[in-house]
């Protein structure tokens, strides 16, 4: 996802980066009317917003963030180092119902003190780049978190919450990475059938309120709803609402789209499944003809895709795993067809056959490319021990991308190459409480998906992250899986690498003001 903010300093525009917004310093000299090419200049600062972890009591969450060090590292206005903080969301207050009674209201009124002094407090704050920070909250009283990262410490910032529930109905590991704020958000594989729970969790950054709008679209097309439209998010707040309140139809495969009136916000969906578990569901990569969604489990069981198409043209796209050694069409499912409006679903059973892969949508006439988004919906393991995890179609790495979390074992890259061959340089940091940083190089195939299993930093103590830029060659598509077994259940959760816009493309621009002498 991106998001836009325009910024004009001393004639330079920069365009926002997709870690929140971007401001930079034009490079200073002579005035000159010679045009230049535009430069790579490292973003200043940065937003991320995190959901409320869980409704459980039994949850157990880990928070992490990191700034990757590089030549690309920002500075300041005046060259400051910076700050990279995230912060405890304020509580959603009732304001349509003032408390008259004096006593009461004294007390409200401290409440609402006391919440702001902990929401000054950060959780957790990097002190340097290129090495993390953790910390840790427990039950279900666990905050949404939101946060700025400033200076040296602003490009390609990342955080990351994993929660585990060990048991009851939201059993299962949940993992998502702290998402930067936007103002449009696509979730294919959302659903409102009576087994399921989704959660639509809407965190503003802002000090203003945001407005936003949800609109769901199943099968046979919009599903009517009356009270998803201009929803309130207060300032520096966060709110979940159960897509099942929002309309009276129970349907399994939707597709939600989520866009503000006014303002901006961070949109995740927790998902739960009974019997089969829970994760989180991040937004897809924006409509296009072509998506990738890499990192299928060699062990998966039951693969679904979903699929949308929002314009106003049907869709035709060749389904393809790039599996260890080439791309190949599913028996029986190689193509698929996207009526427009509509949500298809496809069941994929254990397309990989103890392989690893990602899946590759591509439009049937090259010349006909409709836009689309698309998810799937993975399982690992059966009955009573199975668990499910999403993985949304996602952009390339580019330039450099980072997920933060990994632990000595469970933690599995994959890398797919849908073009050309590609070269990858993968870093796996200091870990937070001690560790040497370490640089790996992969050569991925065209076509292909490589699945590693990163070498934590020797001396590893506590957590690492992993940053992953390309070197040459075509694009990447990378993903993270976290595997924590528990009581014979594969808990697992996966996380996509998109580029963390850590650099912007800004255009010398250079005016003759001799003209204003006169």
């Amino acid at each position: 996802m991106k998001s836009t903010h325009l910024s004009l300093i001393a004639g330079a525009a920069a365009l926002a980066a997709i870690t929140g917004f971007a401001s930079l310093t034009a490079p200073q000299g002579p005035a000159t009317t010679e045009a230049k090419a535009a430069a790579s200049l490292p973003v200043e600062r940065s937003s991320l917003v995190c959901p409320a972890p869980s409704t459980s009591d039994l949850a157990e969450t880990r928070y992490t963030s990191f700034t990757p060090p590089g030549k690309d590292t920002g500075q300041g206005a005046e060259g400051e180092k910076g700050t990279a903080e995230l912060k405890p969301a304020l509580p959603v207050l009732d304001e349509d119902e003032p408390e008259t009674d004096p006593k009461k209201a004294e007390k409200a009124e401290a409440a609402a003190k006391k919440a702001k002094e902990k929401a000054d407090k950060p959780v957790l704050a990097v002190k340097e780049p290129g090495k993390p920070v953790t910390a840790e909250a427990d039950g279900s009283a666990a905050p949404a978190l939101v946060g700025t990262a400033t200076g040296t410490l602003a490009p390609g910032w990342a955080a990351q919450q994993t929660t585990t529930v060990t048991a009851g109905g939201a059993r299962g590991l949940l993992g998502v990475s702290c998402t930067a704020p936007d103002t449009d958000f696509w979730f294919p594989g959302v659903s409102t059938a009576r087994s399921r729970q989704d959660y639509v969790h809407l965190t503003n950054p802002d000090d203003g309120a945001a407005v936003a709008d949800i609109e769901l679209f199943g099968p046979k097309g919009p599903v009517t709803s009356e009270v998803g439209d201009g929803i309130t998010v207060p300032g520096r707040s966060s709110v979940a609402l159960l897509l099942s309140t929002l309309t009276d139809e129970a349907v399994n495969d939707l597709t939600a789209h989520i866009t503000t009136r006014s303002g901006r916000i961070g949109a995740v969906v927790l998902t739960a499944d009974d019997g089969s578990g829970t994760d989180w569901l991040t937004a897809a990569a924006d409509p296009a003809g072509t998506l990738v969604m890499p990192g299928i489990p060699a062990d998966a069981t039951s693969v679904q895709l979903v699929a949308y198409a929002p314009g106003e043209s049907d869709a035709d796209v060749k389904v393809q795993l790039m599996g260890k050694n080439t791309t190949f069409a599913p028996a029986g499912n190689d193509t698929l067809h996207i009526k427009s409006g509509m949500t298809a679903t496809v069941d994929l059973k254990d397309i990989t056959r103890g392989e690893p892969g990602s899946l590759r949508l591509t439009p049937v006439e090259k010349s006909r490319a409709t836009p689309i988004v698309a998810a799937l919906r993975v399982v690992r393991g059966t009955g009573e021990k199975q668990e499910y995890a999403y993985i949304p179609a996602t952009g390339p790495v580019g330039a450099r991308s980072t997920v933060t979390d990994n632990r000595a074992k469970g933690s599995t890259l994959s890398l797919a190459a849908p073009g050309a061959d590609a070269e990858v340089k993968v870093t796996t940091s200091a870990g937070s409480e001690g560790g040497e940083a370490a640089v790996e190089t992969y050569t991925v195939k065209a076509g292909t998906t490589m699945a590693v299993a990163p070498k934590p930093p020797a001396g590893l103590k506590g957590t690492y992250a992993l940053t992953v830029e390309t070197v040459s060659g075509g694009p990447v598509h990378a993903s993270r899986a976290l595997v924590l077994p528990e009581d014979g259940i594969q808990m697992f959760t996966v996380q996509t690498l998109p580029d963390d816009g850590g650099t912007v493309l800004v255009p010398s621009a250079r005016q003759d003001l001799s003209v204003l002498d006169d």
